[in-house]
């Protein structure tokens, strides 16, 4: 990163020079600051104008300079922050695991015990196939077609992919209680298009690729006709994706929403012991209803199961548990995983190392007792107070916002009121943590312990039928470097992790980090109303609170929107679904919207300091850019384009910025620059 380097005198004379209609002039009383203004000039990239292309510029030199690991898909400032994470989890779990005196039954002893089960190598190497013998027995003694419902109970159990996901979860108009939700799943590709997409040739090499991966993995497990039952697999999978509802139709929280008796379920899905499915799952008497997300899709599901005979379905089975287990098998089965998965799918060069890998599954497998380890050491009690003052100032922007919209009605606003005023806001960690003390770890039983962890969550989340919704609950570690809004719980969550370098700067100013950090706050409580969060109000619930006249305005806004996003191609060729990256690209508009307004008002009334040659406004833009920093591998980038509602990195910063009209002024974009946009065509929602 030391590769492409200014100072920052140069940089801010540059800078001046480059954007300013007049030089930024100092304010007249002086201001003692201790902060800095987190500006890295090394990441500018100068021979690139802002007004052209304001990523690039900013963080030009930082692309140029960086390369993406060979261990990872992409690289950028989230990856960055969450290599540290695994950096600092790295020391935490292996000075617990070199600990041999845990107390048996401590979370520490089934820390250790997980992590040294995955480093047992010898072990898992003299097991190879046969650590799944038992499930492999199931599967063959399957006598017929009646036989997969209870099959398929028993592979989600212990997290195996079956043609559709079962869980437990918060009713969307009643969230209060929860429900019984079924959903499509069953692919071994990122999403329907990769089966479906036949006049792509990326697409159609992927294919041919994951036949190849299937046959190989099948051969492992000692399958004499891999060559002709991977094909099977493939074509029942290519059934389902026709069937399979597109990631904009899933999006739509009305049409996903299909609450019906159980008995219904036998209408949609004939010859599907959904009886024998839910005595095997523990679901039998203790629910009269279900939610059906895609109800076309388990008609489908039924026509799919009667045209493949029970030998392809057995092979689709065997097919998705290898798949799942192959990471945690022998070296045969985890390095062909990771050639089609790491590399094919994603570009990754070289597998993570052993530990790297314990590592991380040690923290997707038991995070919140790991949670508790990380926040004991790495999270400060400052920053959950500085970013709760934060988010004060945001609410309050937003609070000020909906009064002044003019396109939203005194009835809508009232209620986006009352909204706002019962959004939750958690920080850092859950004040209530997970309860591991059940489940038995040994420090010799790899797949075993994965298949009691998953077992137990799943068992665990069937028993919250009946039950109130637990509002206390997270549905992210302390350690995952994310954030997000629920619209059921009508709250956002920023877990202690996303609260740190290069994300959020303890030592600089406010500003950066109103860009930064802020950029973020915003954007989650912006999902309250956005295309889909707006469909919820304050309590959770599913429910229609907007005029009918305010939502035509609403989306004639959003239309534009998702026509500009488009327009962008991150790949030659692939463009952004605007429709799909809608919610996302929402959000990041209106971020900075409400980041601007929240850093003004936590200024109280004094001006802007000017650091480094920077105004307030131009460091909170450059906060912006440095934080969505990224690059990706085409491969990745071809799957994130199929299968991820957020845009690239590039495009959230320049998209969301040729919206804003403080940025035209704080840059002097004009006329004629890339980055400019007729103020007809700029949306403006908030």
């Amino acid at each position: 990163m030391k590769r492409f380097l200014l100072s920052t005198l140069a940089l801010s004379l540059l800078s001046n020079a480059v954007y300013a209609a007049e030089p930024v002039v100092a304010p007249t009383a002086a201001v003692t600051l201790n902060l800095g203004s987190g500006i890295v000039p090394r990441n500018f990239e100068p021979t690139t104008r802002g007004q052209d292309n304001f990523f690039r510029h900013a963080q030009g030199g930082w692309l140029r300079a960086n390369e993406i690991p060979a261990d990872k898909s992409d690289w950028g400032s989230f990856m960055e922050a969450r290599e540290n994470v695994q950096r600092q989890l790295h020391a935490l779990i292996s000075d617990v695991a070199k600990d041999d005196k845990n107390p048996a039954g401590t979370e520490k002893q089934k820390i250790a015990d997980l992590f040294n089960s995955f480093m047992n190598e010898e072990k898992l190497e003299a097991l190879g196939v046969g650590a799944l013998k038992s499930e492999l027995d199931n599967i063959a003694a399957v006598k017929n077609k009646e036989g997969l419902a209870v099959l398929f109970a028993q592979l989600q159990k212990i997290g195996v992919t079956t043609p559709f996901r079962l869980r437990v979860e918060q009713d969307s108009k009643q969230s209060s209680q929860y429900i019984v939700d079924i959903a499509q799943s069953g692919l071994g590709l990122p999403n329907r298009d990769y089966y479906l997409k036949t006049d792509d040739k990326k697409m159609s090499d992927i294919r041919a690729a994951y036949l190849t991966h299937v046959e190989k993995v099948l051969t492992l497990a000692g399958d004499k006709n891999a060559a002709m039952n991977a094909k099977q697999v493939l074509a029942i999978e290519t059934e389902l994706a026709k069937a399979q509802w597109t990631n904009v139709e899933n999006r739509d929280p009305l049409k996903t929403y299909n609450k019906m008796p159980v008995s219904k379920l036998d209408t949609l899905t004939p010859g599907y012991q959904w009886q024998s499915y839910f005595q095997t799952n523990g679901i039998a008497g203790k629910a009269d209803q279900v939610l059906v997300q895609q109800p076309g899709y388990l008609s489908g599901f039924s026509h799919t199961l009667k045209i493949f005979p029970l030998s392809a379905w057995k092979n689709y089975a065997e097919w998705h548990l290898l798949s799942t287990y192959s990471p945690y098998l022998s070296s045969a089965f985890a390095n062909e995983n990771f050639a089609f998965r790491g590399t094919t799918l994603a570009g990754i060069k070289v597998n993570r190392t052993r530990e790297q890998r314990a590592v991380a599954l040690t923290d997707q497998m038991l995070g919140e007792a790991v949670g508790k380890l990380y926040v004991e050491k790495y999270f400060a009690p400052e920053t959950k107070v500085r970013t709760e003052k934060m988010v004060k100032y945001f609410l309050a922007a937003f609070k000020d916002s909906i009064d002044s919209l003019d396109w939203m009605s005194a009835e809508t606003k009232k209620q986006a009121q009352i909204k706002l005023s019962k959004i939750s806001v958690k920080i850092g960690y859950p004040e209530k943590w997970k309860d591991y003390s059940a489940i038995q770890i040994s420090k010799d039983d790899l797949v075993g312990n994965l298949k009691r962890i998953r077992s137990a969550d799943f068992e665990k989340n069937v028993k919250r039928l009946g039950t109130p919704v637990d509002r206390s609950e997270w549905h992210m570690t302390p350690q995952t470097v994310n954030a997000y809004y629920s619209p059921e719980m009508n709250e956002i969550v920023f877990p202690a992790a996303r609260l740190q370098a290069p994300l959020f700067n303890v030592e600089a100013e406010d500003a950066v980090n109103y860009g930064a950090l802020g950029i973020s706050i915003g954007h989650e409580i912006s999902h309250a109303f956005d295309d889909a969060g707006s469909q919820y109000d304050g309590d959770g619930n599913l429910r229609d609170w907007w005029t009918k006249e305010d939502r035509e305005k609403f989306n004639r806004k959003t239309k534009v929107l998702v026509e500009q996003y488009n327009g962008y191609s991150p790949v030659p060729g692939h463009f952004l679904n605007g429709e799909l990256t809608l919610g996302e690209n929402i959000a990041d508009n209106v971020g900075i919207v409400m980041a601007l307004k929240a850093y003004r008002l936590s200024l109280e009334g004094k001006p802007s300091p000017i650091l480094d040659g920077w105004s307030g406004e131009q460091r909170l833009f450059l906060g912006l850019a440095q934080a969505r920093r990224s690059k990706s591998r085409e491969q990745r980038a071809l799957a994130l384009i199929k299968t991820d509602p957020h845009s690239p990195g590039e495009f959230r910063v320049n998209g969301s910025l040729r919206n804003n009209t403080t940025f035209y002024d704080a840059f002097n974009v004009k006329p004629g620059d890339g980055m400019y946009l007729p103020e007809d065509k700029r949306v403006s929602i908030w």
